[in-house]
Protein backbone atom coordinates (compact mmCIF):
# COMPACT_ATOMS: atom_id res chain seq x y z
CA UNK A 1 0.00 0.00 0.00
CA UNK A 2 1.12 3.48 -0.66
CA UNK A 3 1.85 5.97 2.06
CA UNK A 4 -1.13 7.97 3.61
CA UNK A 5 -0.86 11.73 3.28
CA UNK A 6 -2.29 13.86 6.11
CA UNK A 7 -3.73 17.39 5.51
CA UNK A 8 -2.05 20.30 7.08
CA UNK A 9 -4.05 21.87 9.96
CA UNK A 10 -5.65 25.31 9.19
CA UNK A 11 -3.65 28.23 10.24
CA UNK A 12 -4.79 30.64 12.98
CA UNK A 13 -5.17 33.39 10.48
CA UNK A 14 -7.56 31.41 8.28
CA UNK A 15 -9.70 30.42 11.25
CA UNK A 16 -9.84 33.97 12.48
CA UNK A 17 -10.86 35.20 9.03
CA UNK A 18 -13.71 32.71 8.92
CA UNK A 19 -14.86 33.74 12.39
CA UNK A 20 -14.61 37.35 11.41
CA UNK A 21 -16.84 36.78 8.38
CA UNK A 22 -19.31 34.86 10.52
CA UNK A 23 -19.36 37.76 13.01
CA UNK A 24 -20.06 40.22 10.21
CA UNK A 25 -22.93 38.08 9.02
CA UNK A 26 -24.27 37.84 12.54
CA UNK A 27 -24.05 41.62 12.85
CA UNK A 28 -26.00 42.05 9.62
CA UNK A 29 -28.57 39.52 10.87
CA UNK A 30 -28.77 41.50 14.13
CA UNK A 31 -29.34 44.71 12.20
CA UNK A 32 -32.05 43.02 10.19
CA UNK A 33 -33.59 41.72 13.38
CA UNK A 34 -33.46 45.25 14.81
CA UNK A 35 -35.24 46.55 11.74
CA UNK A 36 -37.79 43.75 12.05
CA UNK A 37 -38.21 44.70 15.71
CA UNK A 38 -38.74 48.32 14.73
CA UNK A 39 -41.32 47.25 12.19
CA UNK A 40 -42.99 45.08 14.79
CA UNK A 41 -43.02 48.06 17.16
CA UNK A 42 -44.69 50.17 14.46
CA UNK A 43 -47.14 47.37 13.79
CA UNK A 44 -47.85 47.27 17.51
CA UNK A 45 -48.41 51.03 17.55
CA UNK A 46 -50.74 50.73 14.57
CA UNK A 47 -52.57 47.90 16.31
CA UNK A 48 -52.90 50.13 19.40
CA UNK A 49 -54.30 52.91 17.23
CA UNK A 50 -56.65 50.48 15.52
CA UNK A 51 -57.78 49.33 18.91
CA UNK A 52 -58.40 52.92 19.99
CA UNK A 53 -60.12 53.66 16.66
CA UNK A 54 -62.30 50.64 17.18
CA UNK A 55 -63.23 51.95 20.61
CA UNK A 56 -64.03 55.35 19.02
CA UNK A 57 -65.98 53.59 16.30
CA UNK A 58 -67.90 51.60 18.87
CA UNK A 59 -68.60 54.83 20.82
CA UNK A 60 -69.83 56.60 17.68
CA UNK A 61 -71.99 53.63 16.75
CA UNK A 62 -73.43 53.69 20.25
CA UNK A 63 -74.11 57.44 20.00
CA UNK A 64 -75.74 56.99 16.60
CA UNK A 65 -77.93 54.26 18.04
CA UNK A 66 -78.89 56.52 20.96
CA UNK A 67 -79.55 59.42 18.54
CA UNK A 68 -81.75 57.19 16.43
CA UNK A 69 -83.58 56.13 19.55
CA UNK A 70 -84.05 59.80 20.53
CA UNK A 71 -85.19 60.60 16.98
CA UNK A 72 -87.74 57.80 17.15
CA UNK A 73 -88.96 59.19 20.47
CA UNK A 74 -89.26 62.71 19.01
CA UNK A 75 -91.09 61.38 15.95
CA UNK A 76 -93.48 59.60 18.26
CA UNK A 77 -94.01 62.78 20.29
CA UNK A 78 -94.58 64.79 17.09
CA UNK A 79 -97.16 62.24 15.97
CA UNK A 80 -98.90 62.53 19.34
CA UNK A 81 -98.80 66.34 19.13
CA UNK A 82 -100.24 66.24 15.62
CA UNK A 83 -102.98 63.95 16.81
CA UNK A 84 -103.67 66.26 19.75
CA UNK A 85 -103.67 69.32 17.44
CA UNK A 86 -106.10 67.58 15.11
CA UNK A 87 -108.41 66.92 18.05
CA UNK A 88 -108.07 70.53 19.23
CA UNK A 89 -108.71 71.79 15.71
CA UNK A 90 -111.84 69.68 15.60
CA UNK A 91 -112.91 71.12 18.96
CA UNK A 92 -112.06 74.63 17.71
CA UNK A 93 -114.18 74.13 14.59
CA UNK A 94 -117.04 72.95 16.78
CA UNK A 95 -116.65 76.00 19.02
CA UNK A 96 -116.52 78.24 15.95
CA UNK A 97 -119.71 76.67 14.63
CA UNK A 98 -121.37 77.21 17.97
CA UNK A 99 -120.03 80.77 18.14
CA UNK A 100 -121.23 81.44 14.59
CA UNK A 101 -124.66 80.08 15.47
CA UNK A 102 -124.73 82.34 18.51
CA UNK A 103 -123.52 85.29 16.42
CA UNK A 104 -126.08 84.55 13.72
CA UNK A 105 -128.77 84.38 16.37
CA UNK A 106 -127.72 87.75 17.81
CA UNK A 107 -127.35 89.21 14.34
CA UNK A 108 -130.79 87.91 13.51
CA UNK A 109 -132.10 89.67 16.59
CA UNK A 110 -130.51 92.91 15.43
CA UNK A 111 -131.87 92.42 11.92
CA UNK A 112 -135.29 91.78 13.36
CA UNK A 113 -134.86 94.90 15.45
CA UNK A 114 -134.12 96.83 12.29
CA UNK A 115 -137.12 95.21 10.66
CA UNK A 116 -139.21 96.41 13.56
CA UNK A 117 -137.44 99.71 13.29
CA UNK A 118 -138.40 100.17 9.65
CA UNK A 119 -141.99 98.97 10.18
CA UNK A 120 -142.97 100.27 13.60
CA UNK A 121 -140.25 102.49 14.97
CA UNK A 122 -139.28 104.48 11.87
CA UNK A 123 -142.06 107.02 12.09
CA UNK A 124 -142.30 107.58 15.86
CA UNK A 125 -138.66 106.97 16.80
CA UNK A 126 -136.90 108.83 14.00
CA UNK A 127 -139.35 111.68 13.91
CA UNK A 128 -138.80 112.22 17.63
CA UNK A 129 -135.04 111.78 17.48
CA UNK A 130 -134.55 114.08 14.50
CA UNK A 131 -136.40 116.79 16.41
CA UNK A 132 -133.29 116.98 18.59
CA UNK A 133 -131.47 118.28 15.50
CA UNK A 134 -134.18 120.76 14.57
CA UNK A 135 -135.62 118.52 11.85
CA UNK A 136 -139.37 117.86 11.72
CA UNK A 137 -140.71 115.18 9.39
CA UNK A 138 -144.46 114.58 9.55
CA UNK A 139 -144.38 112.06 6.72
CA UNK A 140 -142.42 108.80 6.47
CA UNK A 141 -142.35 106.22 3.67
CA UNK A 142 -140.69 102.82 3.35
CA UNK A 143 -139.03 101.23 0.31
CA UNK A 144 -139.34 104.28 -1.88
CA UNK A 145 -138.79 103.40 -5.55
CA UNK A 146 -138.12 105.70 -8.46
CA UNK A 147 -138.22 104.37 -11.99
CA UNK A 148 -137.83 106.88 -14.80
CA UNK A 149 -137.00 105.03 -18.00
CA UNK A 150 -137.09 108.21 -20.06
CA UNK A 151 -134.20 109.66 -18.06
CA UNK A 152 -132.63 106.26 -17.34
CA UNK A 153 -133.08 106.75 -13.60
CA UNK A 154 -133.83 103.78 -11.36
CA UNK A 155 -133.29 103.90 -7.61
CA UNK A 156 -134.68 102.62 -4.35
CA UNK A 157 -134.13 103.75 -0.78
CA UNK A 158 -135.18 101.98 2.39
CA UNK A 159 -136.93 104.91 4.01
CA UNK A 160 -137.71 108.56 3.38
CA UNK A 161 -138.80 111.17 5.91
CA UNK A 162 -140.34 114.28 4.40
CA UNK A 163 -141.65 117.75 5.03
CA UNK A 164 -142.36 120.63 2.68
CA UNK A 165 -138.75 121.81 2.51
CA UNK A 166 -136.58 118.76 3.13
CA UNK A 167 -136.51 115.02 2.62
CA UNK A 168 -134.27 112.61 4.53
CA UNK A 169 -133.29 109.51 2.55
CA UNK A 170 -132.17 106.67 4.86
CA UNK A 171 -130.38 103.53 3.75
CA UNK A 172 -130.37 100.61 6.20
CA UNK A 173 -127.77 97.83 6.03
CA UNK A 174 -126.83 94.91 8.25
CA UNK A 175 -123.17 95.90 7.83
CA UNK A 176 -122.32 99.43 6.80
CA UNK A 177 -119.22 99.84 4.64
CA UNK A 178 -117.48 102.71 2.84
CA UNK A 179 -118.67 101.24 -0.46
CA UNK A 180 -122.29 101.32 0.70
CA UNK A 181 -121.91 104.91 1.85
CA UNK A 182 -120.67 105.78 -1.65
CA UNK A 183 -123.65 103.94 -3.15
CA UNK A 184 -125.98 106.11 -1.07
CA UNK A 185 -124.20 109.24 -2.30
CA UNK A 186 -124.89 108.09 -5.88
CA UNK A 187 -128.51 107.37 -4.90
CA UNK A 188 -128.99 110.91 -3.57
CA UNK A 189 -127.39 112.41 -6.67
CA UNK A 190 -129.83 110.45 -8.83
CA UNK A 191 -132.73 111.55 -6.65
CA UNK A 192 -131.64 115.18 -6.95
CA UNK A 193 -131.46 114.87 -10.72
CA UNK A 194 -134.83 113.13 -10.89
CA UNK A 195 -136.49 115.71 -8.63
CA UNK A 196 -135.12 118.57 -10.73
CA UNK A 197 -136.32 117.01 -13.98
CA UNK A 198 -139.83 116.50 -12.53
CA UNK A 199 -140.29 119.79 -10.70
CA UNK A 200 -139.97 117.89 -7.40
CA UNK A 201 -143.42 116.35 -7.78
CA UNK A 202 -145.17 119.69 -8.34
CA UNK A 203 -143.89 121.43 -5.21
CA UNK A 204 -143.77 125.21 -5.39
CA UNK A 205 -140.21 125.46 -4.00
CA UNK A 206 -137.14 123.32 -4.61
CA UNK A 207 -136.69 121.15 -1.54
CA UNK A 208 -133.35 119.75 -0.43
CA UNK A 209 -132.39 116.14 0.28
CA UNK A 210 -130.47 114.98 3.32
CA UNK A 211 -128.83 111.61 3.79
CA UNK A 212 -128.79 109.06 6.62
CA UNK A 213 -127.19 105.61 6.80
CA UNK A 214 -127.94 102.89 9.33
CA UNK A 215 -126.10 99.68 10.18
CA UNK A 216 -126.19 96.88 12.71
CA UNK A 217 -122.43 96.47 12.30
CA UNK A 218 -120.46 99.66 11.64
CA UNK A 219 -116.66 99.67 11.73
CA UNK A 220 -114.62 102.77 12.55
CA UNK A 221 -113.67 103.45 8.93
CA UNK A 222 -117.27 103.37 7.68
CA UNK A 223 -118.45 105.45 10.65
CA UNK A 224 -115.89 108.20 10.14
CA UNK A 225 -116.40 108.20 6.39
CA UNK A 226 -120.20 108.45 6.62
CA UNK A 227 -119.99 111.34 9.09
CA UNK A 228 -117.34 113.09 7.00
CA UNK A 229 -119.64 112.89 3.95
CA UNK A 230 -122.39 114.81 5.76
CA UNK A 231 -124.58 111.81 6.65
CA UNK A 232 -126.51 111.19 9.84
CA UNK A 233 -125.50 107.81 11.28
CA UNK A 234 -128.19 105.58 12.82
CA UNK A 235 -127.16 102.64 15.02
CA UNK A 236 -128.96 100.25 17.39
CA UNK A 237 -128.39 100.79 21.10
CA UNK A 238 -129.99 97.98 23.09
CA UNK A 239 -133.64 98.11 22.11
CA UNK A 240 -133.40 101.76 21.12
CA UNK A 241 -131.71 103.73 18.35
CA UNK A 242 -129.03 106.39 18.48
CA UNK A 243 -128.40 109.04 15.84
CA UNK A 244 -124.98 110.65 15.42
CA UNK A 245 -124.96 113.94 13.47
CA UNK A 246 -122.44 114.43 10.66
CA UNK A 247 -119.13 116.17 11.11
CA UNK A 248 -119.81 119.83 10.48
CA UNK A 249 -122.85 120.89 8.50
CA UNK A 250 -125.10 118.15 7.07
CA UNK A 251 -124.69 117.83 3.33
CA UNK A 252 -127.64 118.82 1.19
CA UNK A 253 -128.40 117.60 -2.30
Amino acid sequence: MGAVQTANPPSFESVWAVLDRVGERLDRVGERLDRVGERLDKVGERLDRVGKNQEETDRIVKEVAESQKETDRIVKEVAEIQKENAERHKEFEQEMRESKEEFDERLGSYINLFGDFTEYMMAPKLREKFKDFGLFFPKTSRNVRVKDENNNTILETDAMLENGDKAMMAEIKTKLTVERVNKHIERLEKMRKHADSHGDSGLKSRRTFLGAVAGVVVDDEAREYALSQGFYLIEPEGEDLIITPPNGKPKEW
